[in-house]
């Protein structure tokens, strides 16, 4: 009876592995094909002959490797304006008293329900008021806070002991020195949670940039894709190995900082 319920589990297990990564091996794989095989039908998962040149064609063009790099930048910049801003904003009301502060809690807690394409339309015009269109700003500052993130950091430090704070005001330590030398050390794994998940935010945008960006040479990878998917609908293998490029920074991404992110997403009071 045992080996029955261990081999169910392995074959749901096994199931959702096979539903899950089915399509970026199908992804992969297509990369290596012509023009036609991508569509061809009956199906055929592997090609008939090997296309290495469609990934060394997609890395030669300037214009891919130009997203790419713009990209990077700018989740990195994104990542660290959002760990910056959301984690002092989770430590004022995890710790600090002031006025009002449990109505403009309920105000940020009221902005994780709103659908973010809902405040698209102000969000574009305030932008375009400030003279923001075509900057690596307008793709940068506009998101990087989020209500989610306040939440998910304040959790955090409500578990911090109030004795290490008040032992650490009574030695004369100010607030920011608390915050950077006692806070960001022992939170280490839920930032490193909200910085991933801003980079990945960042790193996979299209609805924004598309709405903001029109110069080529600021185009973030996923603008390129969809660019080059209009432009050039019958080169799908290269489509299929840009796109196999695009996401690799991601997957490796995840395998670099998984112990983190699965620690970090565990929301443990410290008593």
């Amino acid at each position: 009876m045992r080996f029955l319920v261990m081999a169910g589990k392995l074959g749901l297990a096994g199931l959702f592995l096979l539903s899950a990564l089915f399509p970026l091996a199908w992804m992969l794989i297509a990369g290596f094909k012509s023009k036609t095989e991508v569509v061809q039908t009956p199906f055929q998962f592997f090609p008939e002959v090997w296309r290495w040149e469609n990934y060394t064609q997609i890395l030669g063009d300037p214009a891919f490797l130009r997203s790419i790099g713009v990209t990077f930048v700018g989740a990195l910049l994104f990542a660290a304006l959002s760990l910056v801003v959301n984690s002092l904003g989770a430590y004022a009301f995890a710790r600090l008293d002031f006025a009002f502060k449990r109505t403009l809690w309920v105000v940020v807690i009221t902005t994780m329900f709103i659908p973010g394409i809902a405040i698209m339309l102000t969000s574009f015009i305030v932008v375009t008021q400030l003279g923001m269109l075509d900057t690596m700003a307008v793709l940068v500052i506009p998101g990087a806070a989020s209500g989610l993130q306040v939440f998910f950091l304040r959790q955090y430090y409500l578990g911090v002991p109030v004795a290490l704070e008040e032992a650490a005001l009574i030695d004369g330590a100010g607030r920011w020195r608390i915050f950077l030398h006692i806070f960001t050390p022992i939170s280490k794994g839920a930032l490193v949670v909200v910085g991933v998940t801003s980079f990945l935010a960042f790193w996979n945008a299209y609805i924004w940039p598309v709405l903001t960006i029109t110069d080529p040479n600021l185009f973030q990878i996923q603008q390129y894709l969809a660019t080059f998917r209009s432009d050039r609908s019958s080169e799908l293998g290269l489509l299929m190995a840009g796109s196999t490029l695009a996401a690799l920074p991601v997957i490796l991404l995840f395998l670099a900082f998984q112990k983190q992110i699965i620690g970090g997403i565990r929301i443990s009071g410290m008593k």
